[in-house]
């Protein structure tokens, strides 16, 4: 039986439009996109996005802090020329023989000096509040209070100069006592290379505490910050050869960093490596037996 010519194209056109239903029916989807999810699935969320990152933990160039050895039996300057300092140790601890320059208390542009005894007087530790050792000297003449540094001694007290009556002298040992200055140009690289170590420790430490201050805090550090190289600059303006070579600078600018460093809980001495495990030795053949014997018997 033949059926007639627009039955057929009925039946097509029928199965044209439920095509066209069926394609409409689903999203479109452009290329590289993720498909779509089934009807009643859930799709999980990006792992790491739920909690919030962990604060990153502060940090800063680890620096080596001098101790005690680094200026035992050394005869340390006042700004690298008069006067005299020896760190010494002694039966119950450490002691520190000193002489000290000044002017006479009459004439202030007449050099004077005073002997604080023939032999060294003891000193007593204060721990280390800034980072570094910390010492105080009780002598009757002019307690002082000195930081120990790499090589040299950073005097922080008397808040006044000293008036020695005796001797009609006023001295005032506060500043750096630190080696010769003629004794420098020798050591001119180490001083550069430690200066720049030192101010890269100091840049990171300030910022390290300023990410976990607030705005008042952040405030007071950046004052700090400017008021540290003020102080450095009035310190060090008197050391000797110090616009050539940099020496008091490059000490102060360590001692801020030990500060900084023990300020955020940090050490100040580089963690050491730990040692190599020894290689096995390979074993030794049993006695008697030599090696073989490259060509044949």
């Amino acid at each position: 039986m033949i059926r007639p010519p627009h039955a057929a194209l009925r039946l097509a056109l029928l199965v044209l439009a439920g095509t066209v239903q069926a394609a409409l029916a689903q999203p479109m989807q452009l290329p590289g996109a993720q498909p779509f999810n089934a009807p009643g699935t859930q799709q999980a969320a990006p792992p790491g996005t739920g909690a919030p990152a962990a604060p990153k933990p502060p940090s800063m160039p680890p620096i080596k802090v001098a101790g005690e050895e680094a200026v035992l039996g050394r005869v340390l300057r006042h700004n690298g020329g008069a006067g005299e300092a020896v760190f010494e140790k002694m039966a119950g601890g450490f002691g520190l023989k000193l002489t000290a320059d000044g002017f006479q208390s009459s004439n202030l542009v007449e050099p004077c000096a005073v002997s604080f005894g023939e032999a060294p007087l003891p000193v007593t530790s204060l721990g280390r509040p800034a980072g570094v050792p910390r010492y105080r000297l009780e002598a009757p003449i002019c307690p002082i209070v000195f930081d120990v540094l790499d090589g040299a001694l950073l005097v922080v007290e008397p808040p006044q100069p000293c008036v020695v009556e005796a001797a009609a002298c006023r001295i005032d040992p506060r500043g750096l006592w630190g080696p010769d200055a003629r004794t420098l140009p020798a050591r001119a690289k180490d001083i550069e290379v430690a200066r720049g170590t030192a101010e890269r420790a100091v840049r990171e430490g300030y910022r390290a505490l300023t990410a976990r201050a607030d705005a008042i805090e952040q405030r007071a550090i950046t004052r700090e910050q400017a008021g540290f190289s003020a102080e450095r600059e009035l310190v060090c303006r008197s050391f000797l050869r110090e616009g050539q070579f940099g020496f008091c600078g490059a000490r102060l600018t360590e001692a801020r960093a030990a500060s900084i460093r023990a300020r955020l809980g940090l050490a100040n001495e580089p963690a050491k490596a730990a040692p190599r495990p020894a290689r096995p030795r390979p074993a030794q053949p049993a006695g008697g037996s030599g090696p073989l014997p490259l060509t044949p018997q």
